[in-house]
Parts: C-alpha cells; structure tokens; sequence
C-alpha cells in the first residue's frame, strides 16, 4: 500500500520559462465594451452669433479683455478685429461695449495690447459716424486724459496714436473737449514749477508762467523730436478747435469757393412775374411758412458735445489765460532749436518744429471768431509778447536750409517711426519759404493799425518782412496757390494798417502785380490774384493807387481776351467791372468805352459767349458806358436780334438804352446825352426790323422757291421763319414799341 503525498496549505507555484503566468484567484477583470451614444441635438453649434475662426464669438472675446495675461487680451483683441470685419453690423449692436474696452486698453501696459487696440479703434472709427459715437465720446475722451498724463512713457507715446485717429475721424467732438485736452498737451513737454521757483524766476509779461519743459531720458526719441510729437498733434487739435466755430468776413475772405457756406446769394426778381402782387417774396434766407433748408443758421451743433463738456474757449480772457502758459513754453522751445544751429542756416528737423511753433501762434489768435476780440487779443499779444518775438524771430530772418549729409541710421521698428515723426506732414521737410511766410503772419497781426501810429513805428522788424516779400513775389519763381494765398494775406495787411505810407504800399502791389502779369498761370493762382485785387479795391476804396488804376483799365482787354474759356474767372473780372464802373471809375469807363464793340460782339463777343449771369451783368454795365457810337449801337442792335441772349435780357438792352437817350426825359438840360437821337431812332428801327442789313441782302437774293405763295388773305410773298425766332422777336417788338410811346 502506497503512502500519499500530503498536500500543503501553501504550494509554491513554479514558472516555467516560455509559459504564460497564471492569473490569481483574486484577480480583477478590468476588460469592458463601449458604445457610442449620438446626440444630434446636443451637438449643433450655437446660434447666438457669428465666431471667429478659433470658435469664439463676440460675448467670448469680450470677456477675454479683462484676463490678467497680456498674450489672452492681445488675442482677444486682434479676434474682435477679425470677427468685425467678416461681420460689420455687429459694431453698430456692442458699440457700446466695444468703445468702453477699447478705451479701457488705451491705458494697458502691455505695448502689444495697446497696439491690438489701436488698430480696432481705427477700423470701429472706419465704420461708425460721429453722430453715433457721441454719447460716448466723453469716455473716450477720460480713458485718452488718462493715456495723455500717464507715468510710463510708452503709454504717453500711444496715447497719441489714439489722437490721431480721433482728430481724423472725430474732430468735432473732440475739438468740443479742449477744456479736458488742452492742459494735457503741456503736461507733455513740460511741469509745473513749485510756487516759491515760479515766484523767483518768473519774468516780466510772462504771466502764469509757472511752467518749464521737461526732459525725460527713458524715452526711445530724443527731448526734441518727441517735443515736435506733442506740438504737431496739438497744432491739429486747435484746427479742428477752430474749424467748428463760426468765422466772420476777415482777410482775404473772397478767396474762399463761391459754393461755401455763409455766402450770401443776390435775390433775382423779375417784376414781371408780380404785376399785381399776388405772389409773396421772400427777403431773407429762413422767412415765410417754407423757410429753405439748407441754411447756415444752427440752433445747438449738429453733434452733441458730452456730459461734462466745459464752455467753449472762446473769450479772450480765456484764450489769454491760456496763451500765458503757452507762449512762453514755445519761446523756450524756439530759443532751444535755434541756438542748436548757426544763425540763419537751420536743419531739417529745426524748420520743423519751428512751423509748428508759428502755426500754433497762428491758431490761438484764431480761437476767438469775433473779429473786434481778435483785434484785442492781438493788442495783447503786441504788449506782451512783441520784444520776445521780435528778439526770437527776428533775429535771423530770412531762414534758410542747411545742407548736411543725411547719416545712415539703424533700422528702427515702424512702431518706433512712428511715435517719432507721426501724423500728416510731421515727418516731411519744411521748405525755408513756408517757414518764412508763416512767420511773416505771425509778425504782421501784431504791427501797429490805422493811420494814427507814428510814422517809424515797426520800422525795425516791418522793413526785412516787406523786403522779403517784395522779392519772393518779383523773383520769377513760380508760387504755388497756396504759398501765394499766405503772401497776398502779408501783403494785405501791410497795405491796410499802413495806409499813410502810399509809397510803401505802392512798392508792395508792384510786386503782386509783377506776379499778376506772369504768363501761363495756373487757374486758381490767376483767380487769387483777380480776388486780390478785386477785394482790396472794392473793400478798401484804394482809389488813388496808381497800381489798382493800372490794374483796372486792363480789365476789359483780358476779358475780350478771355472769352469763355473760363466763366469763373470772366465772372470775377464782371463782378468788378460793374463795381467799379458804378464808381465813376475814369480810367476803367475810358477803356471799356474802348473795347465796348469787342465785348459786345454779336458772333465773338463776351454778351453772347458767357453763361446768363455774366450777360446780365454785361449789359447792365452798359448803363455806366460815357457814349455810344453808331458802332455800338450796331452790334447792340444785332445782339438783340441773333437770338443768342434770351428775349427778356434783349428788352433789358433796349430798355437802357432808351434811358441813356435823351427821348426819355430822364437826363437833365445840362447834361449831354450819351446817344445822338438819329442814332438813337436808328438803333431802334434797325432792331425793330430784326435783320442786319447783310441778311436783309441775302433774303432779297433768294429764290422764289423760298418764299411763301401769295394768299387770299394775304397778296404779299413771305418768307418763312421759325416760331422761336418768331416769339423772340415779337417780345422785342412789343419792348421798341414802348420806348416809341415813351
């Protein structure tokens, strides 16, 4: 019998190499099966709106901007931006949320965000009118303060990035926040002095001048570029400041387009028309139950200015207080530039920032539109600031350019460019002729007015400015309208303050008119010089200056000249001719008398060429003419009978003629009447019979078969004539048969 083996509680289990191991007893099946489950509803997107292409609408995006991260806002930012632009509308419905974070970034120190920020700004100003923007411009307007006065200076340098782009879209309403804006520009260049500094170095007539620029080393640009940054963006501000305020008539006003607003249009009345007063007429521009709508009258701005906008700065005192502050900053800043170069010979970046400091000067005496506030600013100006300007300015003048080599700089960042030198024009050459025309006007509205001032007052600074002026307009270069418009307003107020010294003012129109009778000039050079002229005659009554007595007589020969080439400036040279001839102006009656049959030529001449309103003002001028030859009476006769001037202008014609006759009992015994009674009875038989004597010829010379057949009703042959001519004619008719009953 076989003893078995004893089985014990714990057997050692032995692994055999190549084998799979067993699995214990106590092992865990972790082996499962899935299924997918599909919920077709649960997996559409959502329809609340449009979404970039990272899936992120506009409510997600607008959440991002008040992350922490720099990186999540900069994305947050250039996605607004895309999804903005695949979808415009959806600015007009988070506008006001769009504005209120965008002008929150203005402030954000990251520079990546700022400038993510500053392109959305510009594509929302792109697409949004001012009208909308308004009722939330006074909190761009805080955020841009904010930008403007802030410690770090990579923020103060966007911050005017963001103007720019407001002064181009928005001008109006921000030039309606000066009272917030206008301190923050010198808060850039400058700081304020402790009172017991102010007090001790405060100079004569420099008023508050607690103020002395600042220079600040961490900037990327230098003391004087950035300087040049803050004036250019502020000389653009006091423009848009200026160009929202109502303007009256000042120098050189004519110069403007005649379709501007606030030129007042003559009222044409035909009596014709109201034989019995049946018709009302309206007088003025607003009168009646219909007034016209397009009138330059505003009741409140068209724009509205903003919760918090302060008075406008409009009033001297105002303006004054202002200037205090200014001017001396801009003293110091010119005295800087200048003494960095060597006397009259300037660099490019010096000319610069010095047109900037006389365009500046330019618009704060332009704040005030009342004409007799600007004549008190500029005393003010004169008894304050004339010693430091005529120091200052004066000094070198005439400015020229300095020729030096351009050295080759280091490839800079077009961010870095762009904070340097921005804006329109900020970066470009000035020409050494701008700089010293500017500063011509700037000098000019401080000379002494009228003719009570001594006779050398000014003489020290007023002869180089006249010197200078003289030579420009007598050098033969050829101005540009624009540089030219700056010289006449020179001249201008030479020739109107200093009206005592005739010999001045005559050496001065010699000179505009040395430009005048330059050939080959361009349309609206030729038409301001006309208006030059034209203006200082008829507003300044210059009767005895033998240049404008020049001037005037050559009138009628540039106008036969001129034919209908150029109506606008036919227009012009009537427009005075009339005047002037009204005036009893000899020397002009004495030459129009001479081209009178040029002008009044039925086949070349003006009467007929030009459009109605230079034919009215042309025969009207007839009334002034001193006689009237058989000639003239000739053409006349044959200009009423051409049908190439309308039938009621023809009456008007021969209605002053017979006025000018002494048939019509209007001239007195001792005057000698301008027309001969033969001539005068010849002239209207002539027009009554309605051809000139060579087409009387060629009518009797016709065939028979151009003629009508006797009739019946009538033995006589008749030659046909169109029913227009028939018409015209027959109103001439009925205006020679009453001058006969006359």
């Amino acid at each position: 019998m076989t003893k078995r083996k004893r089985q014990d509680d714990f057997q050692k289990v032995k692994l055999k190499v190549g084998k799979t191991k067993p699995k214990a007893d106590n092992a865990t099946n972790v082996s499962f099966r899935s299924k997918g489950i599909h919920l077709p509803e649960q997996l559409k997107r959502d329809d609340s709106g449009p979404t970039t292409h990272r899936q992120l609408g506009i409510k997600d995006l607008l959440s991002q901007l008040h992350h922490y991260s720099g990186t999540v806002k900069h994305g947050a930012l250039c996605g607004l931006r895309e999804l903005l632009t695949s979808h415009p509308a959806l600015v007009e419905q988070h506008l006001s949320t769009l504005l209120s974070e965008v002008a929150a970034a203005f402030t954000d120190k990251d520079g990546s965000v700022r400038s993510a920020a500053l392109r959305l700004l510009r594509f929302v100003a792109q697409c949004v009118p001012s009208e909308r923007v308004g009722p939330f411009f006074p909190l761009l307007s805080a955020h841009l303060t904010c930008a403007m006065t802030h410690i770090q200076v990579g923020i103060q340098a966007d911050a005017m990035l963001v103007l720019d782009v407001l002064l181009e879209h928005y001008p109006a309403l921000l030039a309606h926040r000066h009272a917030h804006l206008l301190t923050n520009f010198l808060e850039l260049i400058s700081r304020q002095r402790l009172s017991g500094g102010a007090k001790a170095g405060e100079k004569a007539g420099a008023g508050r001048a607690g103020w002395a620029l600042s220079v600040t080393p961490d900037r990327r640009v230098t003391a004087q570029q950035w300087r040049l940054t803050v004036l250019l963006r502020l000389s653009h501000f006091l423009q848009a400041v200026v160009d929202e305020r109502p303007d009256e008539e000042g120098v050189m006003s004519a110069d403007r387009e005649g379709g501007e607003k606030g030129i007042a249009t003559p009222l044409e009345l035909n009596w014709e028309d109201h034989p019995f007063g049946k018709r009302g007429i309206q007088v003025f521009e607003n009168s009646g139950s219909t007034p016209t709508p397009h009138s330059t009258y505003r009741l409140r701005p068209h724009v509205d200015k903003g919760v918090g906008a302060e008075e406008e700065l409009s009033s001297v005192e105002a303006v004054r207080g202002f200037a205090e502050t200014l001017v001396p900053l801009l003293l110091e800043v010119w005295l800087e530039t200048a003494g960095a170069d060597d006397g009259q010979l300037l660099s490019g970046d010096a000319m610069v920032l010095m047109q900037q400091i006389l365009t500046i000067l330019q618009l704060l005496r332009r704040l005030t539109p009342q004409h007799h506030l600007r004549e008190e600013l500029d005393a003010w100006l004169r008894s304050t600031y004339l010693s430091d300007f005529k120091l200052h300015f004066m000094k070198n003048f005439p400015y020229s350019q300095l020729d030096t080599p351009s050295p080759k700089l280091k490839k800079s960042s077009h961010r870095s460019r762009q904070q340097a030198l921005p804006g329109s024009g900020g970066g470009a050459g000035v020409e050494p002729l701008v700089l010293n025309v500017t500063l011509c006007q700037v000098m000019v509205t401080l000379s002494h007015r009228g003719s009570a001032q001594p006779e050398g007052t000014d003489a020290d600074w007023l002869g180089p400015i006249r010197c200078f002026v003289r030579e420009t307009l007598t050098g033969g270069t050829r101005l540009s309208s624009k540089h030219l418009g700056a010289l006449l307003e020179v001249v201008w107020r030479l020739v109107v303050n200093q009206k005592s010294r005739a010999a001045v003012s005559e050496e001065l129109l010699q000179a505009v008119y040395v430009q005048y009778q330059q050939r080959n000039l361009t349309v609206p050079v030729r038409l301001m010089l006309l208006r030059f002229f034209s203006q200082l005659y008829l507003k300044e009554r210059l009767n005895r200056s033998k240049i404008l007595t020049r001037w005037l007589a050559a009138l009628p020969v540039q106008l036969v000249q001129l034919g209908s080439r150029n109506p606008q400036l036919s227009a012009q040279i009537l427009q005075t001719l009339q005047r002037a001839a009204a005036w009893k102006n000899k020397e002009l009656l004495s030459s129009l008398q001479m081209h009178a049959c040029s002008l009044y030529d039925p086949q070349e001449g003006c009467v007929v060429l030009l459009p109605v309103d230079s034919q009215q003002r042309l025969v009207q001028m007839l009334y002034f003419l001193p006689a009237f030859p058989p000639e003239l009476l000739s053409c006349l006769s044959r200009v009423c009978n051409t049908g190439r001037v309308s039938a009621g202008l023809a009456s008007t014609l021969i209605r002053i003629i017979h006025l000018r006759s002494s048939l019509s009992g209007w001239t007195s015994n001792s005057e000698e009447a301008a027309i001969r009674d033969v001539d005068y009875l010849s002239f209207l038989f002539s027009t009554l019979t309605g051809f000139s004597s060579d087409e009387l010829a060629v009518l009797q010379q016709a065939y028979d078969d151009a003629l009508s057949p006797p009739t019946p009703l009538s033995p006589f042959s008749v030659y046909p004539t169109p029913l227009e001519q028939f018409t015209h004619h027959w109103d001439i008719v009925e205006e020679v048969c009453h001058c006969c009953k006359c």
